[in-house]
């Protein structure tokens, strides 16, 4: 089964076109691969209203993955992690800890991200899952790299499916 996902890029200069956005179309890509169908690629201003909007809007025409490029770091101006936590329900801490880990064996740099990955439970939609991915290309790919082959999994948790996959989902 293919999922709908959505990739949403943060930053005020990709926004402006001051600069073409080179993370989201390699999240497009790596999602594709992954085997989900990407309905919606949005880019939006660091504020975090619009990334709140952005997300709102991306679960509400379906999207059961969104995933975000940019505004991980320390800078005054990423504010994707705290927009982000405003909206989930919960977080999934060890996929973010194992990204980071994973980047700093090839970037150290990669320790400064503070993305979250969690579960949106909306009353107007299935349950989503969000993940913060840093805005640059190699963390995109390092981001994908550990959490793409758990993505079709997470959805069809968050559908109620039984851990171990070879039994179907118990009645709720």
């Amino acid at each position: 089964m293919s999922y709908a996902a959505a990739v949403i890029t943060c930053s005020d200069r990709a926004f402006a076109d001051v600069y073409e956005d080179r993370s989201g179309p390699i999240a497009v890509e790596l999602l594709t691969d992954a085997g989900f169908t990407v309905v919606s690629k949005v880019t939006v201003p660091d504020d975090p209203e619009q990334i709140r909007l952005a997300i709102r809007a991306a679960v509400s025409d379906g999207a059961r993955v969104v995933i975000t490029t940019g505004g991980t770091g320390v800078n005054p101006k990423d504010v994707t992690v705290e927009a982000t936590r405003e909206l989930i329900a919960y977080e999934v801490p060890g996929l973010m800890e194992e990204i980071r880990r994973f980047g700093a064996e090839k970037q150290p740099l990669a320790l400064l991200s503070r993305g979250v990955a969690g579960v949106l439970i909306p009353d107007d939609a299935p349950r989503a899952f969000i993940l913060n991915a840093p805005g640059s290309r190699g963390g995109v790919r390092d981001t994908m790299t550990v959490a793409g082959p758990l993505l079709d999994h997470i959805v069809q948790q968050l559908d109620g499916a039984d851990h171990d996959m070879s039994r179907p989902p118990s009645a709720p």
